[in-house]
């Protein structure tokens, strides 16, 4: 008879290979800046300093709500890519005359490109919305986009895609279930399915607006727990048209964009989720969810999702970048975001959202878990050596391989 020893080290292989999960590329997870003067009250903050203070938490992609010269030159050979946005009220410009969206692409792009890294251009940001239902749609959205796209691949630097930023509650009137979600009417025929075909054709992402905090106050079916990445058997969604479990509201809204956008064809366009967060607080009474420590739960199980490739969608993939709502400290109609306040701090306890505190944790916890796990298989196997009872050997070991694998796919 082999070793009690060989037994072991054979189990404890055979629990590593049934632990370890299969590896998905990670997400990129990026953060929205909004001009200086914005974001910190009466003393604008220097980009340089704000900067210094992205490449410092290790982030790794930057969302400019508008172009703005000084803080783009002063993110030139930092290898952060920049996400820029063209504000509203140029979009029926650059629809309507060629030239003048050649002349902001050489303005506002040439002059950063290639020493700044920029990697999509969103003509608009949730343009829909500053349309009253009963106006005229604005189908002025995708002209304006093929002539930006035609002005960059003119001065040769047709490797930046463009795309445009919807909103998620103004695009898609019921989120579940994700894979009935289909895009409003008339805007999603009208304006958004050719849009699609402009995406597919230049290899470009389709990018949403997508808060679950929205969705969850605006529905009081929606537990917390679910909303904020809670790891119980109580939140969970369940659709039974695609067999998919859900137990997070983040995942379940991703989903019914990829369903709205195979339903018109294009089930494989990259997704790029432009905004997303939780408010950390409220000037308003009746915001009572919105608070500091909610927003680190859902900030922290969200970036940790993403960066493992963790949870239950349609598409393996998820999404292909996800860009935090946002960096310093600044109102929103009756709600504050941010991740640093204004005097560049940070807010959070963790780093957030490059900070490795959270991976070591998570390290330390895998050791102990599977320290644990060969005592328990310890104990297993001088019991069945000793009496001969290879069946609870075996029922324990199945237990414990079960259990150590579920932990680490979704915790």
């Amino acid at each position: 008879m082999k070793p009690v020893s060989y037994h072991l080290l054979l189990l404890l292989l055979s629990l590593t290979a049934i632990a370890v999960p299969t590896s998905i590329s990670a997400t990129k997870i990026g953060i929205t800046i909004s001009s200086p003067a914005s974001i910190s009250g009466s003393v604008p903050i220097s980009p340089e300093r704000i900067v210094a203070k992205v490449v410092s938490m290790k982030i790794k992609a930057v969302r400019l709500l508008e172009p703005n010269p000084a803080m783009m030159r002063a993110f030139a050979n930092t290898n952060v890519s920049l996400f820029l946005s063209i504000p509203n009220p140029l979009v029926p410009l650059l629809a309507s005359d060629r030239s003048f969206a050649l002349r902001w692409v050489y303005r506002e792009v040439l002059p950063f490109h290639p020493r700044t890294k920029i990697s999509v251009i969103s003509v608009g940001n949730d343009v829909i919305s500053s349309y009253s239902p009963d106006a005229r749609p604005p189908l002025f959205l995708l002209p304006a986009m093929q002539n930006v796209q035609r002005s960059l691949a003119h001065l040769r630097m047709d490797k930046i895609s463009v795309s445009t930023t919807f909103s998620f509650t103004n695009t898609i009137p019921m989120a579940f279930p994700p894979s009935s979600a289909r895009f409003q009417q008339p805007n999603g025929e009208l304006i958004i399915k050719p849009i699609l075909k402009f995406l597919e054709r230049t290899n470009s992402s389709f990018i949403i607006n997508l808060h679950p905090y929205q969705i969850y106050r605006s529905s009081f079916l929606i537990p917390l727990g679910f909303a904020l990445f809670g790891n119980s058997p109580l939140y969970f969604r369940d659709d039974l048209k695609s067999g998919v479990r859900y137990d997070n509201l983040f995942d379940m809204m991703v989903d019914a964009v990829i369903s709205s956008m195979a339903a018109m064809g294009h089930k494989n366009l990259p997704l790029i989720v432009a905004a997303t967060g939780w408010p950390s607080s409220g000037i308003n009474a009746s915001e009572v969810d919105a608070t500091l420590l909610y927003s680190e739960m859902f900030l922290e199980a969200l970036i940790t999702r993403l960066r493992y490739g963790r949870g239950r969608r349609l598409r393996k993939e998820g999404v292909s970048e996800v860009y935090i709502f946002e960096l310093v400290d600044t109102k929103q109609g009756v709600l504050n975001w941010g991740l640093v306040n204004d005097d560049m701090t940070n807010k959070y306890r963790s780093g957030l959202p490059g900070d490795n505190t959270n991976t070591n944790l998570q390290r330390l916890e895998l050791i102990l878990v599977l320290a644990v796990g060969a005592c328990v298989l310890i104990v297993f196997i001088f019991v069945a050596h000793k009496f001969r009872y290879y069946l609870i050997l075996l029922f324990g070991c199945l237990e414990l391989a079960h259990f150590v694998g579920y932990w680490l796919r979704f915790t």
